[in-house]
């Protein structure tokens, strides 16, 4: 990592934003902003925010969802968190908290407009984003982000073959939560994964 990108992720993870000064309601618990930047790596995953396991691990995606993304990109662990290959950076940096029935809540609202601009100037060498989640789509894709995540996943091959310059590949959640999406959905695995297994092997050997 060089010394630019370094000193921006030490002031990241020293961020009290959603504490000191939240939008809206305070964060419910200690910071602890989790992400994976690069320097080096041509590949930019692009998510939502910690769960639980992972705000206890430190490490994004040590989990059930990091498991099947993992075999979404026909990748190692190893290779997947080797930084020279993978930049991660999802859309909130610390877990937000859950709500009245256990689920996850969204990304807070303060970590994007704060940092996000800042740590995509610091990696230009990124030439592939993979957008994981409605959240990191509305961020990366603007007007190219159709109505729906499921008409965004859908539309990929129009958004791969219009994009220019930085190439963007729209994906749902791994959440297991989605398991019924995928059945429903068969051309995900069908279409766009070998596609989106072939991109990756291209560009980390």
């Amino acid at each position: 990592m060089d010394v630019e990108l370094e000193q921006l992720v030490a002031r990241v993870r020293a961020c009290r934003i959603c504490v000191e000064t939240p939008s809206g309601r305070q964060l419910p618990h200690e910071p602890r902003p989790v992400l994976r930047p690069s320097s080096t790596a041509r590949i930019l995953l692009a998510g939502q925010a910690p769960g639980t396991k992972v705000h206890l691990s430190g490490v994004p995606f040590t989990d059930a969802s990091g498991d099947r993304l993992r075999d979404w990109l026909g990748v190692s662990s190893q290779e997947f968190y080797d930084t020279e290959r993978f930049a991660i950076v999802p859309m909130g940096f610390c877990f937000p908290g859950q709500d009245a029935k256990g689920a996850d809540l969204p990304p807070r609202r303060e970590c994007a407009p704060a940092w996000r601009g800042q740590l995509m100037a610091a990696m230009p060498q990124i030439e592939l984003v993979l957008t994981i989640g409605i959240y990191a789509q509305s961020w990366h894709m603007g007007t190219t982000r159709r109505g729906s995540l499921t008409e965004t996943v859908y539309d990929w091959r129009a958004i791969w073959n219009t994009a220019a310059g930085l190439k963007v590949l729209p994906l749902p959640h791994p959440s297991w939560r989605n398991t019924g999406w995928l059945k429903k959905n068969p051309w995900f695995e069908m279409e766009l994964l070998p596609f989106l297994k072939s991109e990756i092997r291209s560009r980390i050997g």
